[in-house]
């Protein structure tokens, strides 16, 4: 029912539904381009249509009574920001005690135009190790889904190199806010 309502919703804002949903059971699951408030619902309702339950993070300060019981019951996970403490670590002892997680992380780690990718994703991915899946809202042509699953390799100009093809093309709500497809570390 929550599926037939999803695509419902998604049919009726004129969006498609683009790949097919990952026959996985553990895996990042990455979100670009993100640029938008919107991101969030549709996230949701993409994932929903999909079949599949997902697990997020967020700065802290959107989990405070009585929107954080609903944003945990979303699947939402606080992360605090401003202080030090290692996420990377803290995800992948999560993904080491469970069988099924989907984890989506937005890449870019705000709204606002980057000239690099937050790294956290592709070191978790590797840690674990699980795959990475490329997700996408693509506001230009009103599509969104998924993409094939990669094994990261190692080399992360490669593993990143099938990401920039991946995304070529695509683009978020506000198109200026679009960065560079890249990690510091390249």
């Amino acid at each position: 029912m929550k599926q037939r309502f999803a695509r419902w919703l998604l049919h009726l804002a004129g969006w498609q539904l683009e790949g097919e949903k990952p026959a996985l059971d553990r895996y990042v699951l990455i979100a670009a381009p993100h640029t938008s408030n919107w991101d969030f619902p549709l996230m949701l309702l993409f994932a929903a249509a999909f079949d599949i339950k997902v697990s997020w993070m967020a700065k802290h300060s959107l989990f405070f009574p009585p929107a954080g019981w609903i944003m945990r019951a979303l699947g939402g996970m606080p992360v605090v920001r401003h202080e030090n403490r290692n996420v990377v670590d803290a995800m992948v002892a999560l993904f080491n005690n469970v069988t099924a997680l989907v984890l989506v992380v937005p890449t870019e780690g705000t709204r606002e135009r980057t000239e690099y990718w937050k790294s956290g994703f592709y070191h978790i991915a590797r840690q674990v190790p699980v795959p990475i899946v490329p997700s996408f809202l693509d506001f230009g042509r009103k599509r969104g889904g998924f993409g094939p699953a990669l094994e990261t390799s190692g080399d992360s100009r490669g593993d990143m190199q099938y990401f920039r093809d991946f995304y070529a093309g695509m683009t978020g709500k506000f198109p200026a806010k679009v960065g560079p497809i890249r990690l510091k570390e390249e």
